[in-house]
């Protein structure tokens, strides 16, 4: 028999179910939570067993955006179809974290990679794939999520000499902690079994080939997922994991293994910059004028950090390309968000005409 504490149930959880059960007209609901999310199905763990379940058709009605549906997961309120391991999900309990990106390609929408985890494990291998801004992004997507970031170095077996690759994410990620594991010769694996103690979730990001599928195995004791080697030319990784799924580990904790995503962009607002871009907010501060716009005016503590080598152009380039498109996607959703509103009013009065 699963128990709900196995899965990352707590005190929490306990006080938004309790108050989530006073809206239910109906006693049949339970809780459980979302472990696989396949199209518009989903698996979903509780204390009674694991059931496939769907959306009511209430929620798909109030369901506007992304936000609205089950992500992989979620805590929802569950009630079993009569002789059936099959249920409906009536509501999603409150996320205490939300990690997202927005959707590959051209599409202004939201995808929810994963949500009420306690910490974000950013994977990378120490090879030639190993990808400094990249890191960045995911760094900049941690801190906005709510959840608390780790950087994961993999491939230590593989990797003469990791010192310039732990400085690089050390002086990237001030203050955050970066480990150093082989899942080969389990170097470093119960450092990670143990941020994952009294019932904590992580979801394990990186792009394809980095090791998480093997990280995860190493974790697990045993070959839970499907590994795959990356191109000897390259460096680069193949797709392993090709869904999101939460995974119940014998030592306790939950982990949330996530497909390889070559491209992250962000989903968020400006202010989850500055967490990841400390020095030069620091900088900033220093110029002489207030509104500096770090070009050409005099007094500039940035460009002085610039020539003086202090500052590297390729992270403030990078800075200011994460800036500019921040505000491109503000200024996007912030008109999809007007329509939406336009619509949910215009359901609303509909449904109350009837």
């Amino acid at each position: 028999m699963n128990t709900l504490q196995s899965y990352g149930w707590n005190e929490l959880h306990q006080t938004n179910w309790n108050e989530q059960l006073q809206n239910f007209k109906s006693t049949t609901c339970i809780v459980g939570r979302v472990t696989l999310e396949h199209k518009h199905m989903y698996r979903v763990v509780t204390q009674q067993g694991e059931w496939l379940a769907v959306c009511s058709g209430s929620m798909l009605h109030h369901a506007f955006d992304r936000r609205d549906y089950p992500a992989v997961g979620d805590w929802v309120a569950i009630e079993q179809m009569p002789g059936e391991e099959r249920g409906i999900i009536h509501s999603i309990l409150p996320r205490t974290s939300v990690f997202s990106r927005k959707t590959a390609g051209d599409s202004m929408t939201e995808q929810l990679i994963a949500v009420n985890i306690d910490i974000v494990l950013l994977v990378t291998s120490m090879n030639d794939d190993f990808n400094i801004r990249r890191l960045e992004r995911y760094l900049v997507a941690a801190y906005d999520s709510g959840a608390v970031p780790v950087i994961v170095l993999t491939k230590a077996d593989l990797c003469g000499d990791p010192k310039d690759f732990i400085d690089q994410a050390r002086e990237l990620a001030f203050g955050t902690d970066v480990f150093v594991v082989s899942s080969k010769t389990g170097d470093g694996i119960d450092q990670i079994i143990a941020l994952l103690e009294d019932g904590k979730t992580a979801a394990l990001l990186g792009s394809s080939g980095v090791g998480k599928s093997s990280l995860v195995n190493a974790i697990c004791g045993d070959t839970t997922m499907t590994v795959q080697t990356i191109r000897e030319e390259d460096a680069k990784g193949r797709h392993t994991t090709t869904h999101r799924e939460l995974i119940a580990l014998p030592t306790g904790g939950v982990l949330i293994d996530t497909p390889g995503m070559r491209e992250f962009q962000l989903w968020n607002d400006s202010e989850s910059i500055e967490g990841s871009f400390h020095d030069i907010d620091s900088l900033s501060d220093s110029c002489r004028f207030n509104d500096c716009s770090h070009q050409s005016e005099p007094g500039c503590a940035i460009q002085q950090a610039l020539s003086d080598g202090s500052l590297g152009e390729d992270r403030f380039a990078s800075y200011l390309k994460l800036q500019r498109e921040i505000a491109y996607l503000e200024r996007k959703t912030n008109a999809q968000a007007q329509i939406a509103e336009r619509k949910r009013w215009k359901a609303l009065t509909k449904s109350q005409r009837k």
